[in-house]
Formats: C-alpha cells, structure tokens, sequence
C-alpha cells in the first residue's frame, strides 16, 4: 500500500472508529431496575489476567445449539438488524414471586442425563463439558479423559484472559445466562421436573466465566446487570433471547428494552 492510499483511508477508518464507539450501551440506560453492575474483574482471585482477546469465540448468531465455544461480539450491522429481530420475537410479563424456588427444583448441579441437550450422557458432568468447550490448554486429572485440573480461558464477561487451576476452582464459574430463579419466577416454577434440568444444564443457557462476576450478577436479568465488557453485550443480550425463545419464557419489559437498545434497537 502506498503513502497516498493510506492516507486516503485514515478518514475511513476514524469514522469506523466512531461509529463503534456510538454503539457502546451506557450505564445509565433508562428503564434499568437499580444500577447495572460493573464489578471490577482485575479484583478476581483466579490468578493470572491478561489482555482482551475472542480466542474461538463464537457469535451467537452462528451457535444456535450452544456447542460452539464462548461468546464472540456482535458488530456487523447486518448482524445487529438480526440480532434485534431475533429478540423482537420474545414475550414479556411481569416477574413473579420467587415462592418455593430451591436450587434441587433443577436437578442435582451439573447432572450428565438432563434430557433432550447436547452433552448429555456422554459419562462426564456439564462443568466439566462446559470448560472444555470454552477453555484452551486443557490438562486433565491423571487416568480421567473428564476432570480438568487447567486450563486457559477467554472470558467474555470481563474480556480478560483467565489462567484456571482447580485448586482455585470458584476462580471461574458457569454462568446460568438466564438465571435459574429468574427463570422459575417467569414460569419455570410451573414446568415439569425434566423441564427444569434441561434449562439447567443446557449449553445454549451456560458459559465459563469469571468467578466474581457471575456472583455479582446473581438472579439478574439484563436490566438489573450487564457484563463489564460492553464489546459483548449484543452478544449476550442474543443468547438471553435464544435460551428465553427455545424455552417458551417470558422476559420482563424492561429487559428486553435494555436487550433491544444493547443491540442497536
């Protein structure tokens, strides 16, 4: 390329700049239920952080099944237009008691026989199926092709890269993207019991992400708490959709404007 070219295309380019910078959801966004957390993730213990990076993420508009590892950014106009039209299709309701939820309504955590999900029945736990989708370098307990004891991870909710061992092994956790009491309080609390598991432990519904940033999101929808890597968050504002939609649940109004506006809408 010569000097003349590049310089014809730096203006180009600072307007991309721009125009990305312009998608970035604020904060404050109106509609939100309380303030919308963005716990620091340099606070976390898991050990070594580095910089940003996807690895093989992939978009949620290519992972229908949840199969594919991790949670690439959605950028692409294109792809926002589809991403807004796929939420545009989930219900809303009001947010119902949390009367009678208990952890054990979804089966026991990470049972390998939920019915009807990929990963199921293949003689190893969902955590463990969920960290080797997501995670590189893996390294597994001696005698086990299952139990890993490390491995590394491109953690899409705080953007940071993630050395694991299971010595520290809340250091990194398995997000519920829809929360298990959010889902029993919009209507889960109705279904059958195998219903329930499978949401439980369906990939579609599960990422591999900084320990402390999924405690700090707890049983929040998307109103009430984001992940801090605003690069990301169309992303998970889709797969909030995709599992509400495979599922039949409804999301409350305000989370799917913030879904809608987290997307372009």
């Amino acid at each position: 390329m010569t000097h003349s070219d590049r310089t014809r295309r730096e203006p180009g380019r600072r307007l991309l700049a721009a125009a990305a910078l312009a998608l970035a959801v604020p904060l404050a966004v109106s509609g939100c239920e309380g303030g919308l957390s963005v716990a620091d993730p340099s606070g976390s213990p898991s050990g070594a952080a580095t910089g940003q990076s996807d690895g093989d993420a992939a978009s949620p508009l290519d992972n229908e099944d949840g199969t594919k590892p991790g949670l690439a950014a959605i950028t692409s106009g294109g792809d926002r237009k589809e991403a807004r039209t796929l939420i545009a299709k989930v219900a809303t309701k009001g947010r119902g008691p949390k009367t009678g939820y208990e952890r054990d309504e979804f089966g026991y955590a990470w049972m390998d026989n939920a019915p009807d999900v990929p990963f199921a029945r293949n003689g190893c736990d969902t955590r463990n199926d969920l960290l080797k989708r997501d995670g590189e370098k893996l390294r597994y307990r001696s005698g086990s092709d299952c139990v890993l004891i490390s491995l590394t991870l491109h953690d899409p909710y705080s953007g940071k890269t993630i050395e694991w061992k299971k010595a520290r092994a809340a250091a990194v956790q398995i997000d519920h993207v829809i929360p298990l009491s959010y889902g029993w309080q919009m209507g889960a609390s109705r279904w059958p019991k195998g219903k329930r598991e499978s949401l439980a432990n369906d990939p579609l519904n599960l990422i591999p992400v900084d320990g402390p940033l999924n405690g700090a999101k707890s049983d929040s929808g998307p109103a009430s708490w984001l992940p801090p890597n605003k690069r990301i968050r169309c992303s998970y504002g889709v797969r909030f959709a995709q599992v509400a939609l495979k599922y039949d649940l409804p999301v409350t109004d305000a989370d799917k404007k913030i879904m809608l506006d987290l997307c372009g809408g």
